[in-house]
């Protein structure tokens, strides 16, 4: 008996969708260049502040800023970033970007060679972190637009989700390995890991297709960054809790008296991944703003109980919702976020919107020094959990408007 038509084309539907695991497989080949980028992040992280402060002399402040000072370039060139990858293709974007690592890791190289001229190496340094921080841009906002465009625009969240746990999980990698190749290799191995793991990435895009550039109207960055400010604010608020957590986790510990403040991040950082991992697909199952007004109440609950901590066991509860709830922010806000901009505008969304992310880093440190200085250090965990709780609203409002 032959099928109904209905039935025909449900078969004939279901043979040509592709698989779960296919679109999967499809954004980790891609992701794949954002966990170079990040490894060579993190391989720096940890050695280059003793580096600048016990090698070359010069203060803890000046070495946290030369630490900062890639950020501030991943900042700045957000725009740039997103311009480049909606009119010259996210490949191209990505081959710049790692063409930017390859050069930081010889000038990172260099710097160490002339140690014994300690204003000629911290110069050449920050240069070197310059460049890193603009290759962070470059390759962040490649990938996700690349597998926007390789896996279609319904896959966003679980595009948004794979880049973040590359970037995390390098980071994880890369900090504790960049510690152990100092102490076994000196500081010249940093340069010459990071230009040998940015040739690597040149040498496997070359042959890989990217996908054509969208045509149609190119918004100006700033139209764009207007309708997607509204999530990018919600984003931040929720946002200042990661930065609290891994900024003040320790002096937190420290000042209850308490020990192991690293098993805090590592369970934070486990719960982080686990959940984007395991939930992956709630964001296109709820929608997005469902997946982070739920997000957003179990990060406000974790903040919350870290705030309120009797013991080191409460506090590792907390860090766990916390990381738990950040998961799925981002990318479920990101999802709704890029429905605002045209597809050919999408590389300039996802740069306006990375950039209340790095907002939220760049004003947590001080914020919340502040409110230890004049409350003590419980107390920044409270006022994380108010802003959680903003978000919150923030998102509720968007989520009334938008239907």
């Amino acid at each position: 008996m032959m099928p109904s038509p209905p039935a025909r084309e449900r078969v004939l539907m279901s043979a040509a969708a592709p698989s779960s695991l296919s679109i999967t497989l499809q954004i980790v080949s891609i992701v794949f260049y954002t966990f170079i980028a990040f490894i060579c992040i993190g391989l720096p992280i940890a050695v280059i502040p003793g580096y600048v402060h016990e090698q070359l002399g010069f203060s803890a402040v000046v070495a946290g800023l030369t630490i900062g000072s890639q950020y501030l370039a991943t900042l700045l060139s957000r725009p740039m970033a997103g311009r480049m990858s909606d009119n010259v293709g996210t490949k191209r974007a990505i081959v710049l970007g790692l063409g930017g690592i390859l050069a930081s890791g010889g000038l990172t190289l260099l710097a160490t060679l002339l140690q014994s001229l300690p204003l000629l190496s911290l110069g050449i340094l920050i240069v070197a972190r310059l460049l890193l921080g603009v290759a962070q841009g470059l390759i962040g906002v490649g990938t996700i637009s690349w597998c926007m465009g390789q896996v279609g625009a319904e896959h966003t969240g679980r595009s948004i989700s794979w880049n973040g746990i590359a970037s995390y999980g390098a980071i994880a990698i890369g900090a504790p390995l960049g510690v152990v190749m100092v102490a076994e290799y000196g500081y010249n191995s940093l340069g010459i890991a990071l230009s040998v793991l940015a040739a690597l990435g040149l040498v496997l895009i070359r042959n890989k297709p990217s996908v054509p550039v969208v045509r149609g109207e190119r918004l100006p960055f700033w139209a764009v960054f207007g309708r997607i400010a509204p999530f990018g604010a919600s984003l931040c608020l929720a946002s200042i809790g990661y930065g609290t957590l891994t900024t003040f986790i320790t002096l937190y510990y420290l000042n209850r008296g308490w020990a192991g403040a690293a098993y805090c991040l590592t369970v934070f950082g486990v719960c982080f991944i686990v959940s984007r991992l395991v939930f992956i697909s709630a964001i296109s199952r709820f929608g997005g703003f469902r997946a982070a007004i739920g997000c957003m109440i179990i990060e406000t609950l974790g903040l919350t109980l870290l705030w309120l901590a009797p013991s080191t066991g409460v506090a590792l509860i907390g860090a766990g919702l916390t990381g738990f709830g950040l998961s799925l922010v981002y990318p479920a806000l990101g999802v709704e976020a890029i429905k605002q901009v045209p597809n050919s505008s999408r590389g300039a969304g996802l740069s306006a919107y990375a950039v209340f992310f790095d907002l939220a880093l760049a004003i947590a440190g001080p914020l919340m020094g502040a409110v230890a200085l004049n409350l003590g250090y419980g107390w920044i965990f409270f006022c994380a959990a108010l802003l959680s709780l903003s978000a919150l609203g923030v998102t509720l409002l968007l989520k009334r408007r938008a239907y």
